[in-house]
């Protein structure tokens, strides 16, 4: 049975620990000596070194194997990720109405940690009531806010799992999602003349104008019901009377559909290219993909688990699909089918976030009631 007493309270904990992105060497150091004591394998690994380093206290993710005690049942991975956005340093966490907030000053942090919190409860029950269960493989990443960077670079092959379960969205217990988009980020510079702009602008090819005539081109926004397109930074010029010869632009496509997703972003591409060529100026366009998609059916394991323990629990199971990426993600593209779970975290990566501690509970509920579904599959 979830303590509640004791999920809240180590989720107040949680939160206090500052971990800004690639700030996490402190949650991590106490996430490994708490896991350690409760008796799992725990390991970090390297992608502190690929990703950054902060003051020399570089952070990987950590990864923990608990050892089931059913050899044939599938192994299970659980994920949540140790980092927050800002301002997320000095939280003060404050209870009203049953409902966790911070103070005003600060984000919560129930991105991620409310995750993490779900999953250090439910390691605590099995251990307690000495539970059947298969393999348990938990994952807690760095960096992955802005970019996905420690699911990114993890060690891939010490998971074995044949499922994947992801903590980190929003919706309560019973929301999974099993549809998001791939993403290309897409950086350009455009390339004009510089000239005075009032004595000679006809000698010069002004790189501001040339963007925003290509800009002016392009479909933005929403595409279709699984495409979206954005132009979300541009950045040029010197002074007012001086024709910029210069215009850095940076932009993303994102699409469930590969096809669409490529043709979208040529389409970008060739916009700012032939634009460019047009008015004398000169496009240098990169794209880079940043996450493949995540698109499950019905029918896949990782789906068909989480809504058997959802219907269990007596919760209406909703399949969503959703236009972020997530870890989940990331784990799909190592062949490991995830689904990304709603924990009830509300008006995240704003200083008005806040969660219910009905839904921390219910959080290790549905979580323990996933590994108890799946000690009953035999593979």
């Amino acid at each position: 049975m979830v303590n509640k007493e004791r999920i809240l309270e180590e989720f107040l904990r949680l939160v206090k620990i500052d971990s800004p992105s690639l700030h996490e060497r402190d949650i991590a150091d106490y996430l490994i000596r708490k896991m350690n004591d409760m008796g799992l394998e725990v390991v970090e690994d390297e992608a502190g070194k690929s990703i950054g380093n902060i003051s020399g206290r570089e952070t990987g993710n950590i990864i923990a194997t608990f050892r089931g005690n059913i050899p044939d049942a599938p192994t299970l991975l659980f994920s949540a990720h140790m980092d927050t956005v800002e301002p997320g340093r000095g939280v003060k966490p404050v209870i009203k109405d049953d409902t966790v907030y911070s103070d005003g000053t600060t984000i919560l942090g129930s991105d991620d940690k409310a995750g993490i919190a779900a999953v250090l409860e439910v390691v605590q029950i099995i251990r307690d009531e000495k539970l059947p269960h298969g393999d348990i493989e938990i994952v807690f990443t760095v960096a992955e806010e802005g970019g996905l960077r420690g699911s990114k670079n993890l060690d891939r092959k010490r998971l074995k799992a044949l499922y994947g379960f992801v903590l980190d969205c929003d919706g309560s217990a019973g929301t999974i999602i099993t549809k998001a988009p791939s993403q290309y980020r897409i950086i350009a510079s455009i390339v004009g003349k510089a000239a005075h702009a009032g004595i000679s602008p006809e000698e010069g090819v002004n790189a501001i104008y040339v963007a925003s005539t290509a800009i002016s081109k392009m479909q933005l926004g929403r595409i279709d019901d699984e495409t979206t397109t954005n132009i979300g930074v541009i950045q040029g010029g010197k002074a007012t009377n001086i024709i910029p010869e210069l215009v850095n632009i940076e932009g993303e496509t994102r699409s469930i559909d590969p096809d669409k997703l490529e043709e979208q972003t040529s389409r970008i591409v060739k916009t700012l290219e032939d634009v460019a060529g047009e008015m004398g100026a000169k496009a240098m366009v990169k794209t880079e993909l940043l996450y493949p998609r995540l698109k499950l059916e019905d029918s896949e394991k990782a789906v068909s688990l989480a809504v058997k323990a959802a219907e269990i629990l007596g919760l209406k199971p909703k399949l969503v699909s959703t236009g972020g990426g997530s870890d989940a993600n990331i784990f799909n593209g190592y062949g490991i089918p995830t689904v990304n779970l709603g924990i009830g975290m509300n008006k995240v990566h704003s200083t008005e976030e806040f969660i219910r501690i009905e839904d921390l509970v219910l959080n290790a509920r549905y979580v323990l009631e996933i590994i108890k579904v799946a000690s009953q599959v035999h593979v």
